[in-house]
Formats: C-alpha cells, sequence, structure tokens
C-alpha cells in the first residue's frame, strides 16, 4: 500500500501548494515551517479539501484525479485522520467514541474490534470514562484507536501529540509502529520539531512556502539541508554571511571570511572567490576551550569572548563574540570545569564537515 500525490492547490493570491509524493507503508514526517502548506496537503488528502488539479491514490484507490473528474467522498476514502484538537465527543464515553465509525458492522465485530485496538493501546480499562476524565496521553490513545478501529487505508495525522511530554509521545508512537508493523499502511506525520522527525520518522518531505525541497530519510534531508529555512528548522542555530576565499579542490573545502574577519573552512561548494554564501552550524557541534587549541583534527579555531551563559534544562547556552555571534551548547558541567563567565576569553573549534553551505531562496529570487 502506497500514496502517490500531485496536488496543487491555490489558497491564496500569494500563496499556492504545488507538491507532488508518494508515501509507502510506515510514518513519513510532513516537516516545515508555519505556512509551508503541511495541514494542506493533509486536508486534499482526506477530501476536505479539493486540490484546483492533481492526482490523489491510495493504493488501487484513485481518490482524486482532476483530468479524470474523480473526486471520492472523504468518508469513501478510506483513511484514519487525527488532529490537534483531537475531536473525541465529549459526551460520549471512549467506546462509544471508538464505535463512532463501526455503525454500519454486526454488533459481535464491532466488539471485536474496539476490544483489540482498545488492548493495543492500552485503553481498554478506560472504555467506560469519557475524554473529560482520563489524561491528555490518553485522550490521544483514544483518537489514534478510533482513527485505527476502521481499519484505514491511510492514517494522517496533524500534530496530534505536540502538547505531550517526550516520553508518553514516543510511547504512543511504539504502539502505533507495533499496529502498522501488522497493518503496512502509509502514515503521514505533520510537524514542525526536527527532533520529532529525528524520533518518530522513517521518512520525510521537508516542505517549504508551498513546495517540496527535500524527501528521504531524516539523517540525509536534516543534517545536510541545502536551502536556510530548512537548515533553521533543523536545528542549525548559528547561520552567518560569508565571503569565498579560495578553494581546495582536491581536499573537498574551501575557505571563507566571516564578518568580523575570521576565518573558516567549509565543505566545498560550487561558488567562485569572492560569492557571498551563507554557513550554517548547530549549536552543539561546536567545541569550547579555555585556551589556544593544538593538536587537534578539526580544521577551524576561532578566538573569542564569551557574552552571555543561560541554562536550558540540561544544557547550557553559551553566546560567544568571535567577529560574529556564535551560540553554543555545552554541558553545566562543562561551563564548571572550564569557569566559563562573560567576558571570559575562549576558542571555539569547529570541524569543517560540521559547517554547511546554505542558500536562501528569498535572496536569490
Amino acid at each position: 500500500m502506497t500514496l502517490a500525490a500531485t496536488i496543487r492547490a491555490r489558497l491564496s493570491h500569494d500563496f499556492t501548494l504545488d507538491v507532488r509524493f508518494e508515501a509507502p507503508p510506515g510514518v513519513t514526517m510532513v516537516f516545515g515551517e508555519s505556512g509551508s502548506g503541511k495541514t494542506t496537503i493533509l486536508r486534499c488528502l482526506a477530501g476536505l479539501h479539493r486540490p484546483d488539479e492533481g492526482r490523489i491514490a491510495i493504493g488501487a484507490l484513485v481518490a482524486f484525479d482532476s483530468g479524470l473528474r474523480i473526486d471520492v467522498a472523504a468518508r469513501r476514502r478510506g483513511l484514519g485522520y487525527v488532529s490537534q484538537d483531537l475531536a473525541l465527543f465529549p459526551h460520549m464515553t471512549v467506546a462509544q467514541n471508538l464505535q463512532y465509525g463501526l455503525a454500519r458492522l454486526p454488533a459481535t465485530e464491532r466488539r471485536r474490534r474496539i476490544g483489540a485496538i482498545a488492548a493495543q493501546f492500552r485503553i481498554d480499562h478506560l472504555l467506560a470514562r469519557r475524554p473529560g476524565g482520563i489524561s491528555g496521553g490518553e485522550r490521544q490513545r483514544a483518537a489514534l484507536a478510533r482513527a485505527l478501529v476502521t481499519d484505514p487505508q491511510l492514517l494522517l495525522l496533524d500534530e496530534p501529540l505536540s502538547a505531550l511530554d517526550h516520553v508518553t509521545r514516543s510511547r504512543i508512537i511504539e504502539d502505533l509502529r507495533g499496529w502498522n508493523a501488522a497493518h503496512a499502511i502509509p502514515v503521514l506525520y505533520v510537524t514542525h520539531s526536527h527532533r520529532e522527525v529525528f524520533a518518530l520518522g522513517e521518512r520525510v518531505i521537508a516542505l517549504e512556502r508551498g513546495r517540496v525541497v527535500a524527501e528521504g530519510r531524516p539523517q540525509e534531508v536534516l543534517d545536510t539541508p541545502a536551502h536556510e529555512p530548512l537548515a533553521q528548522l533543523a536545528g542549525f542555530e548559528n547561520v552567518f554571511d560569508a565571503t569565498v576565499l579560495g578553494a581546495d579542490a582536491a581536499n573537498g573545502t574551501m575557505r571563507c571570511l566571516l564578518p568580523g574577519g575570521a576565518e573558516l573552512e567549509v565543505p566545498l561548494a560550487r561558488a567562485a572567490p569572492g560569492a557571498g554564501i551563507r554557513i550554517a552550524i548547530r549549536a552543539g557541534d561546536i567545541l569550547l576551550a579555555a585556551g589556544e587549541p593544538s593538536g587537534l583534527s578539526a580544521r577551524n579555531a576561532l578566538r573569542g569572548e564569551v557574552r552571555s551563559i543561560e541554562r536550558e534544562g540540561a544544557a547550557a547556552i553559551v553566546m560567544v563574540d568571535a567577529g560574529c555571534r556564535f551560540q553554543v551548547h555545552v554541558t553545566p558541567a562543562a561551563v564548571e570545569s572550564l569557569g566559563l563567565a562573560g567576558g571570559q576569553p575562549v576558542w571555539l573549534v569547529v570541524k569543517t564537515y560540521s559547517c554547511r553551505v546554505v542558500w536562501n531562496q528569498s535572496r536569490e529570487s
């Protein structure tokens, strides 16, 4: 069972969704910033929004084809849809919510399906209770179970787990994967969190301004982003202007000049000497040293000065001025052992291949 979709939908005078992709069985993350078209894709697939043109095939079912004038009603597309607000009926028990889409089945089959899905998602002890009387994680499980009890051919998830803590979210997704191992359907999960993409997805489709800009395994797409907006969403906290000084084609590198005069070696890209580029570096990929480092494989060592230190959860965010402002993530223990404080001179150590050359389409257009 594979989903194949080509969708073109003009949503306003300045935004058109224009995408083409396939989603095999398993969890495919639909990733992008707010307004990139993620939810609109799901609504088009579900039959809640009619594309201007295109084709949507869910396995053998052609759900939409503008050329053939096919537009299958939402209720006949054989899919499950869970939105962020879950949309459980508050006046019904969990059991009544689960059987809502099973009205046409015999009573014995309804009971069998409800019992099986409730056990699989660990809510069988909650069947007699209403949504208002159970926890947030339990409501999420009930919403997923309601979507899956009908045996859909496609599951659409529009950030339904975003309000949950990481542990609860991961457990629910593992239960979903267990269900899908037996049913093998495509699952499209909308998110704007790169952490969710790495934790939950087998594949990712990255969107920018209504277009697919990258797709593949999460490591392929988010560790080597080609575009600046995608790099920022993928957790590259540092993005700088730079000027190419020269290339070393034999070693696959080039030297660049940052604002303030510091030089940085980065992977070779298609840019001539004198060209302006953008460089992205994750804050967690930068090392700090209290003294000038030596004997390292890392090719970049930049002298700087600590400007501020802030604690955020289990990490410390250190802002360093090295001609331009760097954000560095270290552990609180590292702050203590290095004796870091505002105004202290430090060295930034950056591996060449921790740097990414990215392009800003808005600047190029």
